[in-house]
């Protein structure tokens, strides 16, 4: 499989991310923390991520989603979380109707807010093997992950971060995981 590179400066750039996702194909792409490994929230495109990463499904992905697709979900979302975002803060919530638990953020990064507006929410895990450090930099990440993923998106500006703050948001108080 040929890995389409894009260059976030490249006009259009968003777009052509967000419709990649949505026709199901997985990606890397640079977040408001660190370069994610990435595809649409879906059980399939799910699958998909844990081959590329060798993680365990026990594991789940953080959902990266818009705050309009977050306020009009069946995600119990505590409004004070809900007011900070968009940030680099992703929440352990509880969805109302299944019972089960989520992982979200909406990011403040404006290149990801408008893939997400096109994409729809997404999966995003970092760059790395399961058990393995995060891979930071698109020359880092490139070499390992071409031929696994569809396509990846270098963003010069992008020299490495630091993972989004997660907190457990099912308990009061609320308790930091990192």
């Amino acid at each position: 499989m040929a890995c389409l590179v894009i260059n976030k400066s490249d006009e259009g750039c968003a777009g052509r991310v967000g419709t990649l996702l949505k026709e199901g194909k997985a990606g890397i792409i640079p977040c408001d923390t660190i370069y994610g490994l990435s595809a649409i929230a879906v059980p399939e495109c799910g699958e998909r991520l844990y081959e590329i990463k060798r993680r365990p499904q026990s594991k789940s992905f953080i959902t990266l989603m818009s705050k309009e697709d977050a306020t009009s979900s069946s995600l119990d979302i505590p409004s004070d979380i809900m007011d900070r975002w968009p940030a680099p803060l992703t929440a352990i919530v509880r969805d109302r109707e299944s019972g089960l638990t989520h992982a979200v953020r909406v990011p403040s990064d404006s290149f990801i807010q408008e893939v997400l507006r096109i994409s729809g929410p997404i999966y995003s895990t970092s760059v790395n093997f399961s058990g393995e450090k995060s891979l930071l930099t698109f020359s880092e990440i490139y070499p390992v992950f071409s031929s696994l993923v569809d396509f990846a998106v270098d963003d010069p500006s992008v020299a490495g971060g630091i993972a989004s703050t997660l907190i457990d948001a099912t308990v009061k108080p609320y308790r930091v995981i990192r």
